[in-house]
């Protein structure tokens, strides 16, 4: 049967609800999610007898000793760093200085955190001892206790430019001696770099 023929100048008709459907505005853009604050470090008492025997060694220039996930931490005032790292050495076996390294927190009043990291290979137990400093606060060196601070410290101080009380040859280890800043403090940018040192001695214009 042949198809019916739609009388000449017939319309479709528009559908159901008036007009004929037009597409959905665009949705406008979802504002970014404001940023997350920093996880807060979910340490517990450390309870031992050598937490307690440095409790009652150094009273109140111990703040805390605390544990994260299994490492023991030791929070220390300034001027006891380097006694507990002597104690730890002489009467707990911790006679293997791994590491000393830094934060840097420019908005704190005690711009730096200064980490000791010490191993005991008796106990195969490692523990750190942290401290706060501000800005220009020089520390004692820890050579006298462990040699290898020599470098290490050196490394914070060229980094950082945190400095050692005390310490026989302070000076750059990493960086040239001529080099202006500190690469690991947070307002040295990540793209900063010493441009004078850079043309003087490699003869272009950037590093980058």
């Amino acid at each position: 049967m042949a198809d019916e023929q739609k009388p000449e100048g017939s319309q479709v008709p528009p559908p159901a609800g008036g007009e004929a459907a037009k597409p959905a505005p665009p949705k406008p853009a979802a504002a970014p999610a404001p940023p997350k604050p920093p996880a807060v470090m979910a340490a517990t008492p450390w309870d031992s007898d050598l937490a307690r025997e440095i409790k009652e060694r150094f009273g109140d220039r111990v703040g805390e000793t605390s544990t994260y996930l299994g490492q023991n931490f030791i929070v220390a005032k300034p001027d006891a760093a380097v006694s507990l790292l002597e104690y730890l050495k002489l009467e707990a076996d911790f006679d293997y200085l791994v590491d000393i390294t830094a934060v840097d927190w420019p908005k704190r009043p005690e711009r730096f955190d200064v980490v000791y990291v010490v191993y005991s290979f008796a106990r195969n137990e490692r523990v750190r001892i942290k401290t706060y400093i501000p800005e220009g606060f020089k520390l004692e060196t820890a050579v006298g206790v462990h040699l290898t601070a020599n470098w290490l410290e050196r490394e914070v101080f060229d980094m950082f430019g945190i400095e050692f009380e005390g310490h026989p040859d302070l000076r750059r280890i990493l960086m040239p001696e001529e080099w202006q800043g500190y690469p690991l403090r947070k307002d040295y940018g990540i793209l900063q770099q010493d441009d004078r040192w850079v043309r003087e001695n490699l003869g272009i214009e950037s590093g980058q």
